[in-house]
């Protein structure tokens, strides 16, 4: 053999055997890495069965879990009842109850360094941790036991487990923060939780800051246009309420003339102001982001119907809350059973938790049902303070200069060095315009009288101390209506549609909450706080809030809808429409046979689009030559105008919406406030509909005047051409679930930007039915993209005539471990619209534990 190829043979062999090495030691570190990934994964997987001794434990406690990962608790005393929970919320879920901790209490720079210093400014500015301090100082002593038993569970639980023992995101934060570590849990960390949610649930000063910024560009009865009132064909919640209070009734749907500042000359005020009003976006935006965006137009159904309507004779109760997209689920589902129920421990209860609080949030008791929704009341007002030229920390009251009150918070950074900031607080509450460096003052215009130096407070329910702790335990203990509403005295923040049920047969419903009296206005734009003018001047008493108990109809129904027509108070101006309302009161009242749990269920899962109810009519009226445009046209003749996964149809009509508003609005809004396609463009749109030359449909960037049907037929077109692009060139191959999927995010480690970590945690993309405003709620803004970014966080029927027929979901799972079976196993049940059983009977739990965990006392050395 020649030379060169005795060389080139020789190199290919050398090559050949470098290779097979190559390949062998990366196979071996490859195993080696899934070796201990897998080992870092699963140890933090919690420990089922066995016996675990617990300091602090006064007795015995048994823990069954049951196929889906849910435990059922049995404890012979409160104490060990709450502390079991605790223990089992840390099993599962700590990082989720340390990261939202760090949430309530504006800490987050510790955990994930310089980055979220912004937010943590905010949220120290909010200054709930020093809200909840307030609460825990004026605690009862059963509310602090309680509190105190569940920190006593968590911190039993970390005594054992540290770093990735605790959970897998653990071992990824030690490489960005290596010298992170948990702190003991705190009565402070579960009172805080109730501030994030009541954030979340009622952020309604954020429509308070997008009429004040639009009518820099617009005028007053264009804004409102785009506000429009509650639509009389719209159902409200309680149609047959009666008022027991004499007096002047006020209208609950009136629109009021907030401010002189507004009326003298809107634009140039709202110019003026613009600077301070979009400061306060910039960080809410962030913590959008960690939380999820939710508040306003975002909601939930519950309805109850009476046995009279139903095929057992006894109550139905279902609940179905809206939220934000994420993984970990919001809710732990779980069983609390004192054995037995005595004076001491009267809990039989089961449902729906929250990590890091105790207690059953929504669910059913031996005696009582009862669901939530979200009322979203108006409880935020933001006041336009003067501040005194020559001291930043006075303010004007009436004509004189009063001190701000100043706290200092400092914030530990990650790998930096602390900061102190200044929350500045006037008699409103805090300066939230404060969280922005680049705050500009204004300069006042003529005739305006401006102050020459302001700031933006708020004045918010959530920053006075709270009952709402109390509420929880009252309720899962109450044994009537009347015990049901003496605990939804208590909850107080955020205010809920409280739907209810109980073994005897009664329905009923409550509004309960903190809802200001306000001496002027309607708090629909940020008013002058330097007078009393726009002062609050208490709230409304509970037993003057709506209610009702066995209505006539035999059923009541709740999203977030306007509760009644007329009322003496104000609750607030911004209701959500009552598109989802408007079918369940439908499929309810439509009902000829005696209604079942399939048919509730039924019910929940509907995807009818009512805004397509609407629009197909105009859509089918306009003329479109081409055959393919045609073609799509006929997509909508036979449509059932349900927005099913595969329908061709729904996905047609869906992206001509996104274009249709992009095509009306987007000449005349800022991008900011680009229509996102729920309920109130429904309303608006509707109206619109109506006036065929108005001048919304005019496109200002062209020189032509647009009317209706063209900017119809228009966005028809462009839909058609956007699915022949994305999808298919056949009609009948468009599909809307390939379009409208919902991926599970970590909220933190899952948003990293980093592919390979947010691969770790994150679960989907799964296809899914429905949009923001069908009852099966999946939403997707219309100024961002088609995928599904609020959800029905769980859904949950029971059956008071026999609470073991009662049934659930949530998603995407009871773990929040990566990798665990039950991280995303309930993903495609609660996607098909399936259900899982509430078992309640203890004969039923047994027959379906799948492993039995036994806490007992620690024996002391």
């Amino acid at each position: 053999m020649p030379l060169p190829a005795q060389i080139k043979s020789f190199r290919k062999r050398w090559f050949g055997k470098i290779l097979k090495r190559t390949l062998i030691v990366l196979l071996v570190l490859g195993l080696l890495l899934v070796g201990f990934v897998t080992y870092t994964v699963r140890q933090s997987f919690a420990q089922e069965s066995g016996t675990i001794q617990l300091p602090k434990l006064k007795a015995e406690v048994t823990i069954q879990r049951d196929k889906w990962g849910i435990p059922h608790i049995y404890a012979a005393n409160s104490h060990d009842l709450f502390m079991a929970q605790g223990y089992i919320h840390a099993q599962d879920r700590f990082w989720q109850m340390d990261f939202w901790r760090h949430i309530g209490s504006g800490r987050l720079s510790e955990m994930f360094g310089s980055s979220q210093v912004d937010t943590d400014k905010y949220l120290r500015t909010m200054g709930w941790a020093r809200v909840a301090q307030q609460e825990i100082a004026e605690i009862n002593a059963e509310m602090k036991a309680y509190l105190e038993a569940y920190a006593d569970g968590v911190n039993a639980y970390l005594t054992e487990h540290q770093g990735s023992a605790l959970s897998l995101e653990y071992a990824v934060l030690k490489f960005l923060n290596p010298r992170y570590q948990p702190e003991p849990w705190q009565i402070l960390h579960s009172l805080t939780w109730g501030k994030v949610m009541a954030y979340d649930l009622g952020r309604n000063f954020e429509s308070e800051i997008e009429r004040a910024i639009l009518l820099k560009t617009l005028n007053q009865n264009q804004v409102e246009e785009l506000f429009p009132p509650y639509p009389q064909d719209l159902p409200v919640i309680l149609p047959e309420f009666e008022l027991k209070e004499k007096g002047k009734i006020q209208n609950s749907n009136q629109k009021y003339s907030d401010s002189s500042l507004f009326t003298q000359s809107p634009n140039v005020f709202a110019e003026a102001i613009t600077p301070a009003l979009e400061s306060i976006t910039k960080p809410m935006m962030a913590l959008e982001q960690l939380i999820g965006p939710t508040g306003i137009g975002i909601g939930s159904n519950s309805w109850v119907i009476s046995g009279q309507r139903t095929a057992t004779g006894k109550p139905i109760l279902a609940n179905d809350p809206h939220l934000g997209v994420q993984i970990p689920s919001i809710w732990y589902e779980v069983g609390l059973h004192c054995t037995p129920k005595s004076a001491e421990c009267p809990y039989n209860v089961s449902g729906f938790s929250f990590a890091g609080m105790i207690g059953v949030i929504i669910g059913h008791s031996d005696r009582i049902a009862w669901g939530v929704t979200n009322v979203q009341s108006d409880v935020m007002d933001l006041y336009i303070e003067k501040i005194n030229p020559n001291n930043p920390n006075q303010y004007e009251v009436n004509g004189k200069w009063v001190d701000m009150q100043l706290v200092q918070e400092t914030i530990q950074i990650a790998a930096s060095q602390p900061i102190v900031q200044t929350v500045r607080y006037t008699r409103h509450g805090p300066i939230l315009s404060d969280v922005s460096p680049n705050l500009q003052q204004f300069k006042p215009s003529q005739p305006l009288e401006l102050p020459q130096n302001y700031a933006v407070a708020l004045r918010w329910t959530a920053l006075a101390p709270s009952k709402l702790g109390y509420a929880i335990p009252q309720i899962n203990r109450a044994q009537n209506w009347q015990e049901f509403r003496t605990a939804a005295s208590n909850y107080d923040v955020p205010a809920q549609n409280l739907v209810y049920a109980d073994v005897d047969g009664n329905i009923g419903y409550q509004m309960p909450g903190k809802f200001p009296i306000r001496a002027k206005g309607d708090g629909r734009y940020p008013v002058p706080g330097w007078t009393d003018a726009y002062e609050w001047q208490g709230y409304i008493d509970f037993e003057k809030l709506p209610k009702i108990f066995n209505p006539s109809p035999g059923y009541i129904a709740t999203a977030n809808n306007l509760v009644m027509r007329e009322y003496p108070y104000l609750i607030t101006a911004d209701w959500v429409y009552g598109y989802r309302a408007k079918r369940i009161v439908e499929m309810i009242s439509q009902q000829t046979q005696p209604i079942l749990l399939k048919d509730v269920q039924q019910i929940q899962g509907d995807d009818r689009n009512l805004n397509a109810q609407t629009l197909v009519p105009l859509l089918q009226s306009i003329t479109v030559d081409p055959p393919r445009l045609q073609a799509a046209q006929k997509l909508l003749q036979d449509w059932n105008l349900q927005l099913g996964m595969t329908s061709p149809a729904a996905a047609l009509f869906e992206v001509f919406w996104k274009h249709l508003l992009a095509d009306t609005f987007h000449d005349q809004l800022p991008e900011k406030y680009f229509p996102n396609g729920g309920d109130r463009w429904y309303a608006v749109v509707a109206n619109l509909v109506k006036q065929p030359n108005s001048s919304w449909w005019d496109n200002r960037n062209t020189p032509k005047v647009e009317n209706r049907d063209q900017i119809l037929r228009q966005s028809f077109i462009e839909a058609v051409d956007e699915l022949e692009q994305i999808q298919s060139k056949d009609p009948k191959n468009w599909n809307w679930g390939k379009l409208h999927t919902i991926t599970f995010r970590n909220a933190t480690l899952g948003k990293s930007g980093v592919a390979p970590i947010e691969a770790l945690f994150n679960r989907g993309a799964f296809a899914t039915s429905g949009n923001g405003e069908t009852v099966n709620a999946n939403r997707w803004r219309a100024n961002k993209s088609f995928e599904v970014t609020d959800i029905p966080s769980l859904r949950m029927i029971v059956d008071l005539g026999n609470l073991d027929n009662s049934v659930a979901i949530h998603t995407p799972g009871q773990s929040g471990h990566a990798f665990h079976k039950h991280y995303n196993d309930m993903v495609e049940p609660w996607r098909q619209i399936e259900y899982h059983q509430m078992l309640w009977e203890s004969k039923n739990i047994t027959a379906n534990t799948t492993a039995t965990l036994r806490l007992i006392p620690k024996v002391a050395e």
